[in-house]
C-alpha cells in the first residue's frame, strides 16, 4: 500500500467534499479519477456512489432546515426511474464505452449550463421530471449527476443555502437507488475496498463541516464556475483514457 496515495486520495476528497457545499454538485466528478487509482471504472463508480451517499447524508443533516420540498417533489419518481435504468446498464457498458461516456457528458452539460447563463434562458418547471430523468440516469450509469442537475435547480432556488440542501436530498434520492442496484450486480467485490470506503466517507464527512463554513463565506458562483472548468478538463482526461482502452491512440 503506498503511503502517500492513501493521503492524497483522503485529502482530495476533503478538498471535494468542502468545494461541493457550496456549488451543491460535483464531488463524483472530482473523486471519481482518484478513485480510479485503486479500482477498475466500473467498481470505482460503485465505491464513489458509497461516498457519494454519506457526504449528502451528512450535507442533509448539517442543512435539513433549508431544504425546499417543493422543488424535491417536481424532480419526483422520474428522478428515481432515471438512476434504476442507469444503474442496472453500469456493468453492461465497457471500460472503454463507459470512460467515454462520462467524458462525453462531462464537457457538453456544463457548456449547456454556461450558455443557459449566457442567454439567460430559464427552464420552463414542467421539464423538470426531464432534468430529473436525466440526472438519475446520469448518476445511475457513471455517477455524474450533479451537472444536469443543477440546470434545472439554480434558477429555481436563488438562495444558495436552500440550493445546497435541496440538491443534497435529490442527489441523495440518486444514491439510495443506485447503490443497491450496484451491490447486487457487483457483489462482494465492492467490500474487498471496504478500508478504501470508509477513509473517504470519513474524510467526505468532514469536509461537509469546512464546507458549510464556506458556504457562509464564499459566493457558490465562484466555485460553481470553479469546479465546471474542472469538470470539463476531468471529461477530456476521460475521453483520452477511452480512447486508449478502445485502441483509437
Amino acid at each position: 500500500m503506498d503511503l502517500e496515495l492513501v493521503v492524497f486520495s483522503l485529502l482530495a476528497t476533503f478538498v471535494a467534499a468542502a468545494l461541493t457545499v457550496p456549488a451543491g454538485f460535483g464531488l463524483a466528478t472530482m473523486i471519481t479519477p482518484v478513485v480510479f487509482l485503486w479500482l477498475d471504472p466500473h467498481e470505482a463508480v460503485a465505491v464513489v456512489a458509497i461516498v457519494h451517499g454519506s457526504h449528502n447524508a451528512w450535507k442533509l443533516k448539517v442543512l435539513r432546515k433549508s431544504v425546499d420540498y417543493t422543488a424535491v417533489r417536481r424532480f419526483g419518481w422520474a428522478m428515481v426511474v432515471g438512476a434504476l435504468i442507469g444503474a442496472s446498464l453500469n456493468t453492461v457498458v465497457e471500460s472503454g464505452p463507459l470512460l467515454l461516456i462520462v467524458g462525453v457528458a462531462l464537457i457538453v452539460l456544463p457548456l449547456l449550463s454556461i450558455t443557459e447563463g449566457w442567454t439567460n434562458f430559464r427552464l420552463p418547471e414542467a421539464e423538470d421530471r426531464i432534468g430529473g430523468f436525466g440526472s438519475g440516469f446520469f448518476g445511475g450509469l457513471t455517477g455524474h449527476q450533479g451537472a444536469l442537475r443543477a440546470m434545472f435547480l439554480q434558477k429555481r432556488l436563488p438562495n444558495k443555502t436552500e440550493y445546497a440542501a435541496t440538491a443534497a436530498v435529490l442527489a441523495l434520492v440518486v444514491d439510495l437507488t443506485r447503490i443497491p442496484v450496484y451491490v447486487a450486480l457487483e457483489g462482494w467485490q465492492i467490500l474487498d475496498a471496504g478500508w478504501l470506503i470508509v477513509g473517504l466517507v470519513l474524510a467526505a464527512i468532514l469536509g461537509v463541516q469546512l464546507g458549510k463554513r464556506w458556504l457562509k463565506r464564499w459566493k457558490s458562483d465562484t466555485i460553481r464556475n470553479g469546479i465546471l472548468v474542472a469538470i470539463v478538463a476531468s471529461g477530456v482526461l476521460y475521453i483520452k483514457e477511452a480512447a486508449v482502452a478502445l485502441g483509437w491512440l
